[in-house]
């Protein structure tokens, strides 16, 4: 459906797309990962010419876009793109927003477009905000109507930018349920995410971007589970893994708390897998806070999504000391509340370090 050789774009000396090749097929879902600032949203923006590219070819359906006589407004009905933004109407009530293109530039009348339209919202579950404001929504209201709409124009491939990036946690779950249903349904999608479980679960292929390149692409499983390439391989370790290093015992617990949430949205670990990891690490830092004012400790998150098991490690150096069984650092209270919620609990000792390593039962959800 998609061919897009050579493709490249810069602004002034900035390179920002370097030689991308690349072809999508019809009814396939391609989710779009890598690092802030490897021109994820530039591609997709390029597809749309929404940025005009600065050399190569993209053809759709065999139709070279970039011909000078291209109709690029034929273009973008065939390839429609939802924001992160929503980029709603605030003046117009949902079903008008959903109406007022088809009506334009389609030319259908008002009925046809209205009855297309509630038909859309009841496939978003919003068929009852139908003379709502897009004010009086929230923020994952407003993206599935910006989706609808979107729908109403009958597109062959839809383009997603960070669809969920302006949203709160929350409401994250409700539009990508929608997505979930526009993909078995069928849907060309190219969907750029920083959702990697959802990624995982929705698509047929994965691009990892980095460079201003396709550095690496392949099914869900050979990108997650096993990388070919360096750059692929470091970024699936980093976004499963989360790094704390405490040097004071005066620390900051609600920014650690916070990043320790931000990682469990992340892997879409449930409220109470959530719960029961922050409780762990408040005891286990009150049970470190003698050791801090002279030996820092690093604590380390990681998530294996295969296996469904998160493991948290505490190393400090010096010598050989288990914290859960020193009778000088022991709080009996944490230590019993710790092994609740703990699946296995290992200590180890290599000469220099210490590590503590605490498998924590998992559930997933938001």
């Amino acid at each position: 459906m998609i061919k897009v050789q050579h493709l490249s774009k810069r602004y002034g000396e900035v390179v920002v797309l370097k030689d991308i090749s690349t072809e999508i097929k019809k009814g396939e879902v391609v989710s779009i990962i890598g690092p802030s600032g490897t021109g994820k949203s530039t591609f997709l923006r390029c597809l749309n010419l929404l940025d005009h590219p600065s050399g190569g070819s993209i053809h759709v359906d065999g139709y070279n876009i970039l011909e000078k006589k291209a109709d690029i407004a034929k273009v973008r009905q065939k390839m429609n793109m939802v924001f992160q933004s929503f980029n709603l109407f605030s003046h117009l009530s949902v079903i008008d927003n959903l109406t007022l293109a088809p009506m334009k530039l389609l030319g259908k009348s008002r009925e046809d477009a209205e009855n297309k339209s509630l038909k859309l919202l009841r496939l978003v579950g919003l068929a009852e905000k139908a003379n709502n404001y897009p004010d009086e929504l929230s923020g994952g209201q407003k993206q599935r109507i910006a989706i609808a709409r979107c729908l109403a124009m009958d597109p062959e491939v839809i383009l997603f930018d960070e669809p969920t990036s302006a949203l709160d946690p929350t409401m994250v779950s409700e539009v990508l349920s929608v997505i979930r249903k526009l993909a078995q349904e069928g849907m060309t999608m190219l969907i750029v995410t920083h959702e990697m479980s959802f990624a995982r679960d929705v698509s047929s292929r994965i691009f990892y971007m980095d460079q201003g390149l396709i550095y690496e692409e392949g099914t869900p499983e050979q990108i997650f589970d096993a990388p070919q390439r360096a750059r692929t391989r470091n970024f699936i370790h980093r976004i499963r893994n989360c790094i704390f290093k405490i040097t004071s015992p005066d620390f900051d617990l609600y920014a650690l708390n916070g990043e320790v949430e931000g990682f469990c949205d992340k892997q879409f670990l449930s409220k109470e897998t959530r719960n029961n990891l922050l409780l762990i690490i408040e005891e286990l830092l009150l049970i470190y806070k003698p050791l801090l004012k002279t030996i820092p400790l690093e604590l380390t998150l990681a998530y294996s999504e295969k296996n469904e098991t998160l493991e948290l490690a505490c190393e400090s150096e010096g010598k050989q000391c288990n914290p859960l069984e020193s009778d000088q650092l022991v709080d009996e209270l944490g230590v019993n509340l710790i092994k609740r919620f703990s699946t296995n609990i290992a200590y180890a000792w290599d000469g220099h370090k210490n590590k503590l390593t605490i498998s924590i039962q998992t559930s997933r959800g938001v």
